[in-house]
């Protein structure tokens, strides 16, 4: 049932084109490991060995301080029409802030966000994909427009504000390096 690649193929690509929810798992060397939901105009097919997603502002920032300690991460897709499919993305993980030199011409990737907070660029070292046979159908409805509206109300001197008062340490005490 499940299969290895060493990078993507255009069936994977032309699969992660026609998801709207992906999934991030994340762990330091001791302490939670976090896996969290994604949406909205914010996963990037650079190459086939090398993906990026564009992280927005939110209650917590998880990912960045596990990175920080160990830049390993798994991104996971998975079907919830059609054919069934789950396709795991694993390898090495560099971030990218908006105060780093490469974040003008990188975050032109994505559609303009007032929450952007980072971008994720995960090189590829191991492609899976298994059954998802027991993966549920589920209709998409559509996108929330919350958490755009919040960092649009806020503005980015507000967002910013806010990751001073919330983003700054994850749920171990670890620095996220967001400043």
């Amino acid at each position: 049932m499940a299969e290895k690649f060493k990078a993507l193929t255009e069936k994977h690509i032309d699969f992660i084109g026609n998801q709207h929810i992906f999934f991030v798992g994340t762990a330091a060397s001791e302490g939670f490991v976090n896996v969290s939901p994604k949406g909205m105009d914010s996963f990037r097919v650079v190459n086939n060995s090398k993906v990026a997603w564009l992280n927005l502002t939110g209650s917590g920032n998880e990912t960045a301080a596990h990175i920080l300690e160990n830049n390993r991460m798994t991104i996971m897709f998975c079907s919830f029409d059609k054919q069934p499919l789950i396709l795991r993305l694993y390898g090495q993980v560099k971030i990218i802030h908006p105060r780093d030199k490469d974040w003008p011409s990188q975050v032109k990737l994505f559609p303009e966000y007032t929450g952007a907070r980072q971008i994720f660029e995960l090189n590829l070292e191991l492609v899976q994909t298994s059954c998802g046979y027991a993966v549920p159908f589920y209709e998409l409805v559509g996108e929330r427009p919350t958490l755009r509206k919040w960092a649009d109300n806020r503005g980015r001197k507000g967002v910013e504000e806010y990751w001073q008062e919330k983003n700054t340490k994850s749920l171990d005490g670890k620095d996220t390096g967001i400043i």
